[in-house]
C-alpha cells in the first residue's frame, strides 16, 4: 500500500490551507458512486449475476444515502458486497492524530480530540488513515454485548487516577471506532434483542450513549447488515423499530443461470496446478464438466429432497469444482500423467464435498448418498443433452450394438481411453465437438467418457459398474 506522507498536510493549519473539504461519509460514497455510474463502471468487481437485479437497488440506496440490510440465504455474496464498498471511500482521510474514533479535524467529537484542538489550534497534529481501515465488521453471536458494539468503562483508565465521570475513562466499541466509515453487522437477527436496541440511536439519531455518562457522540457512519430471510421474516427475531430504521432492504439470490455459476466457480476455485522436480503438472476441468457441477447445484436448489430454507450455497459449486480437480490430480499422479483433465470418473468425489453443504430431507436413514448420486446423474444427463448433438451419437450406439465394448475407471489411463476414438470411429465426431478440436489424450479421454456416460443415462447404452470401474456395451 503506497503512502506518500510527504505530500499530505501534517497539521490542522496546513490541512485548511490545502483546501481539503470535510464531508459526511454517505456523501463521500455517493459522490464516488455517481462517478462510477456516470462512467458506466460497476460499483465494484468480483460479484457476478447481480447486474440487473441487486446492483440497481444498491446503486439507488447509495445515491439516496440509505443504511442497507441485505436479505439472502448463505453464500450469496452479501458480506463480499459490503466489504467491497470501501472502494467508494476516499483513499486517504485525515484524522486528529491519536484519535480512537477517527475524529474529523474540522469537527472533533471525542473529548480527547476536542481538548487537543483547543490546546494546540492550527498546530494540532494530523494523521491519515487508508480507506481499508475505515471498515468495521461484527458477526452477531450470542455473546455479543453492548460493550463490544458501543463501549464501556475502561478499568485501567480509572486505575490511572481518572474520575468515573471523566469521558476519557471510556473504551469505545466497534461502532464508534468506525466513525467516518462503514460498519457491518453480519447475521443481524442473531443479535440479542436487547443488544439490537443499542443500535437504534446509531441508525436514526446518529449518536451513541454509554451507560450513565452524559456523553453524546454524533457519529458519522453508514450501517450495513446481512440477514437470512427465514430469521428476518418468519421468526421475528429482529425488532421492528430496527427494521424501520434501515433505509433500504435488498434481496439477494443465487445465480439465475448456469453460465454465471460456472464463472463464479472459476473465479473462486483454487488452482491445483503443481510443480515437481520432474516438471509441472497441469489440471483442467472441461467446460462441460464445469457445467455439470453448476447444474448439480441448480438441481439441488429445486429438489424437494433438499431443505430449501437453509439454501444451497454457491460455495457448494466451488468446493465441488475443487474436489473434482483434486480427484483428477490424484488419478493423474498415479498414472504418471503431466496434463490432467477431469473426467466423469472424478465426479465420485462430489458426495464428500457436498455433504454438510446440503441438508437432505429424507424419511429413511442413510439415503443421503443415493439422493446426491441421483442429482449428479441428473446434472450429467442435462448437460449431455445440451452439449452433444443426438445426430452425432447414433453411429456410436450402432457401433456398441454391433459388439464394441469400452472399459473406464480410475485405473484406465488417458491414452487407453483416447484409443477408443481410433477403435470406434463413430466416437470421433462427438468427441472432437466437445474438445473443440483438442486431440491430446487427456482431453479425448474426458470427452469419450462423458459421451459414454451420457448415452448410458439416456438409456441408449448399458453400463456395468464395479467399484470405480465400469464397462459400457450395447443394449442388445
Amino acid at each position: 500500500m503506497a503512502d506518500d506522507n510527504a505530500s499530505r498536510p501534517t497539521t490542522l493549519g496546513a490541512l485548511r490551507d490545502s483546501g481539503w473539504v470535510s464531508r459526511p461519509v454517505k456523501q463521500e460514497i455517493r459522490e464516488h458512486a455517481i462517478a462510477r455510474i456516470a462512467a458506466g463502471e460497476p460499483l465494484f468487481t468480483g460479484v457476478s449475476g447481480y447486474e440487473d437485479t441487486v446492483m440497481p437497488q444498491l446503486e439507488n440506496a447509495l445515491l439516496a444515502g440509505h443504511d442497507v440490510i441485505f436479505l439472502g440465504e448463505r453464500g450469496q455474496a452479501k458480506t463480499r458486497m459490503i466489504r467491497s464498498l470501501t472502494g467508494l471511500l476516499d483513499e486517504w482521510m485525515p484524522i486528529i492524530e491519536g484519535s480512537e474514533i477517527n475524529d474529523d479535524p474540522y469537527n472533533p467529537v471525542s473529548r480527547y480530540a476536542i481538548d487537543l484542538v483547543a490546546e494546540h489550534g492550527d498546530a494540532t497534529q494530523i494523521d491519515w488513515v487508508h480507506r481499508d481501515r475505515r471498515y468495521g465488521e461484527k458477526l452477531a453471536t450470542p455473546d455479543t454485548s453492548i460493550a463490544d458494539l458501543i463501549g464501556e468503562v475502561d478499568p485501567i483508565k480509572v486505575a490511572e487516577g481518572r474520575y468515573l465521570s471523566d469521558e476519557l475513562t471510556l473504551h469505545y466499541g466497534l461502532v464508534p471506532r468506525t466513525n467516518r466509515g462503514i460498519f457491518a453487522m453480519n447475521e443481524l437477527p442473531d443479535l440479542a434483542e436487547r443488544i439490537q436496541v443499542g443500535l437504534l440511536n446509531v441508525l436514526e439519531e446518529r449518536d451513541i450513549q454509554i451507560r450513565g455518562y452524559k456523553v453524546r457522540l454524533p457519529l458519522d457512519v453508514i450501517l450495513m447488515a446481512s440477514a437470512n430471510p427465514e430469521d428476518y421474516t418468519n421468526r421475528g427475531r429482529m425488532i421492528t423499530p430496527l427494521k424501520d430504521r434501515f433505509g433500504s432492504q435488498i434481496r439477494t439470490h443465487y445465480p439465475l443461470e448456469v453460465a454465471t455459476e460456472v464463472a463464479i466457480m472459476k473465479q473462486e476455485a483454487r488452482s491445483l496446478d503443481i510443480s515437481t522436480p520432474d516438471g509441472d503438472i497441469s489440471v483442467s476441468v472441461p467446460e462441460y464438466l464445469g457445467e455439470v457441477i453448476a447444474t448439480f447445484s441448480h438441481l439441488a436448489r429445486s429438489s424437494n429432497q433438499v431443505n430449501q430454507r437453509s439454501g444451497v450455497s454457491v460455495r457448494l459449486s466451488v468446493s465441488n469444482f475443487e474436489a473434482l480437480s483434486a480427484n483428477a490430480l490424484r488419478r493423474g499422479l498415479k498414472a504418471g500423467e503431466r496434463n490432467v483433465v477431469a473426467r466423469v470418473d472424478d465426479l465420485d468425489a462430489l458426495p464428500a464435498s457436498s455433504q454438510g453443504k446440503i441438508e437432505i430431507e429424507s424419511l429413511e436413514e442413510g439415503r443421503e448418498g443415493l439422493i446426491l448420486q441421483t442429482l449428479i446423474k441428473g446434472a450429467v444427463l442435462t448437460v449431455f443433452k445440451d452439449a452433444v448433438d443426438p445426430a452425432q451419437t447414433r453411429a456410436v450406439v450402432d457401433a456398441f450394438e454391433e459388439g464394441a465394448v469400452a472399459h473406464t475407471g480410475e485405473d484406465i489411463t488417458s491414452d487407453q481411453l483416447a484409443g477408443l476414438v481410433a477403435e470406434v470411429e463413430a466416437l470421433r465426431e462427438p468427441v472432437l465437438a466437445l474438445t473443440g478440436g483438442d486431440e491430446s489424450p487427456a482431453a479425448l479421454a474426458a470427452a469419450v467418457e462423458f459421451v459414454l456416460e451420457g448415452l448410458h443415462l439416456s438409456k441408449r447404452l448399458n453400463k456395468d459398474s464395479s467399484g470405480s470401474s465400469a464397462t459400457y456395451r450395447g443394449r442388445v
